[in-house]
């Protein structure tokens, strides 16, 4: 869980034993010292110790000044995601009736999907299919005002986008925001592959010198927080390694995010979480959070998509199909 009061660092780690047997293993992070990468890695080292190991395989690094801005700041990328934005009465998400639901992605489910990829998007990632899917659907849901901008957020872990990478024990924020935007009304009426190329095109801006602005932004801006207004965030935890933590008692059935939805402002944030279901099958589990009446809406749209329906949107919409 995220840590934004002081007071909440009290019982944190936090251990509950199941009557079967097993345990949950919780805690908080707080961002400013670590993202998904270094908290496995925290996670890792305390699983080692456990197991008898004098020291982790893995040495923690803190080298900050790996991400210091630049003197004299340059700021080379427009960096959208930090736009500051206006809540206005029609976007705003009710918050007294939401729902959460979890939902499962397997070679199944993904197959389905990949039927609607055009040929030139033919190689696209699973993380940005299942990002523009689940961004179209959510929006579709909520029913922004059409002329509106909408944004998807991805996590892109940039450790590797260094010459040379961040070092291997680096376990502060290597990440960014990129954002794609559009307006509500060219999201819900265009197919799919027309988010899965905005998600695309995201992804892709990120480089080192995307790193580099980012940093000389944020100081010149003060540290401002990324909008959620309107907004979507979605982070791919399948290869974060929390399913390989082993505190001694093997590996866990679960690791990541207790529900969807989580942080300051409830229903932003999505996971993707790898998974084995009931029938033992690898896939994908999506925790969301979202009002009793938009969850209803997005079950809908999604499973109209599995099931190789046209993409017909709400009724405010004429959804051009592939």
């Amino acid at each position: 869980m995220p840590l934004y009061r002081f007071e909440l660092i009290i019982d944190a780690p936090q251990v509950t034993r199941l009557k079967c047997g097993g345990f949950i293993f919780a805690l908080r992070v707080n961002h400013t010292m670590s993202d998904a990468a270094g908290t496995v890695k925290f996670m890792a080292a305390v699983g080692e110790i456990a197991c008898g190991a004098s020291s982790p395989s893995i040495l923690p690094v803190w080298q900050r000044h790996l991400l210091n801005a630049r003197d004299p700041p340059r700021v080379t990328f427009a960096h959208r995601e930090y736009d500051e934005v206006a809540d206005t009465k029609g976007t705003l998400i009710p918050l007294d009736d939401m729902l959460h639901k979890s939902f499962f992605f397997g070679p199944t489910e993904v197959s389905a999907l990949r039927k609607f990829v055009p040929h030139h998007l033919g190689k696209c990632s699973t993380f940005e299919l299942l990002t523009a899917c689940l961004w179209r659907c959510r929006t579709i849901a909520i029913k922004p005002d059409p002329n509106e901008e909408v944004r998807i957020i991805c996590i892109v872990d940039a450790r590797s986008k260094f010459n040379p990478p961040l070092p291997t024990g680096y376990y502060g924020n290597g990440f960014a925001f990129p954002v794609a935007i559009t307006t509500t009304e060219k999201l819900c009426k265009n197919p799919l592959s027309y988010a899965l190329e905005l998600v695309k095109k995201a992804k892709n801006e990120v480089n080192e010198e995307y790193m580099r602005s980012l940093a000389d932004m944020l100081v010149t801006r003060g540290r401002p927080h990324f909008t959620v207004v309107r907004a979507y965030l979605v982070s791919d935890l399948t290869r974060a390694g929390f399913k390989d933590v082993d505190f001694g008692w093997g590996k866990p059935v679960y690791g990541g995010a207790a529900k969807g939805g989580v942080g300051a402002i409830p229903g932003v944030s999505s996971f993707l979480i790898p998974f084995k279901n009931n029938m033992g099958e690898d896939g994908i589990v999506v925790p969301i959070c979202l009002p009793a009446p938009a969850m209803e809406i997005f079950v809908k749209e999604l499973d109209g998509l599995l099931k190789g329906q046209p993409e017909i949107g709400n009724s405010k919409f004429i959804v051009s199909s592939l």
